[in-house]
């Protein structure tokens, strides 16, 4: 799901294995459109079903990603993949889930985070066993990477006392401005109606 502040239209990405967990929106900024890609990547065990299921929707995923090199995107999810120097290494990951995140590289676009923060070792999600992981992840367009001002996680989602996810949650900051911005307000500053009928 993509919630935005933005008119938005359907952007040309879409997936025929798992479409669901693929979303897509073009929003405009002054500077031209922006395409905001959402991925939740499938999880896998140690079951030949699961690990076929997102071999096969990494594959399709990397396939169909726009060329990195033109326009201004944002590719950005639960990616269920850690970069490969992640640290601490967790040898049960396959070199196929290395090979995914190794593709927006490969193809014109930069981790926002690892971009801001180099040697930052944080986590988006974290097992029973204490273990962490950065799962979720950011990646711009070679058109973004110059207007990126801000990338981080927000763990309180995740570790605060109303726990909404398992989850932390990653905030990203594009120094681009909107072309016509929707009208928003707070709703819980909404005044009562003047006139009731019950």
């Amino acid at each position: 799901m993509i919630v935005s502040r933005l008119a938005a239209r359907p952007a040309p990405f879409t997936l025929a294995y798992l479409p669901h967990r693929a979303v897509a929106i073009t929003v405009d900024t002054t500077e031209g459109p922006l395409d905001v890609i959402g991925l939740h990547v499938p999880s896998r065990d140690a079951s030949p079903a699961k690990k076929e299921r997102k071999q096969r929707w990494l594959a399709e995923c990397a396939a169909a990603l726009p060329d990195g090199q033109a326009g201004a995107r944002i590719v950005l999810g639960d990616f269920n993949v850690l970069e490969p120097s992640h640290s601490p290494r967790y040898r049960f990951f396959a070199p196929f889930e290395y090979a995914f995140y190794e593709s927006f590289g490969k193809t014109g676009y930069e981790d926002a985070f690892r971009a801001l923060h180099p040697d930052a070792l944080e986590y988006s999600w974290v097992g029973k066993t204490g273990d962490g992981y950065r799962y979720d992840h950011a990646h711009v367009s070679v058109g973004l990477a110059t207007v990126l001002d801000g990338c981080f996680y927000i763990h309180e989602p995740r570790t605060g006392d109303d726990r909404l996810t398992d989850h932390s949650a990653l905030s990203v900051h594009l120094a681009v401005a909107p072309a016509a911005p929707l009208p928003v307000t707070d709703p819980t500053q909404g005044q009562e109606p003047a006139l009731a009928l019950f």
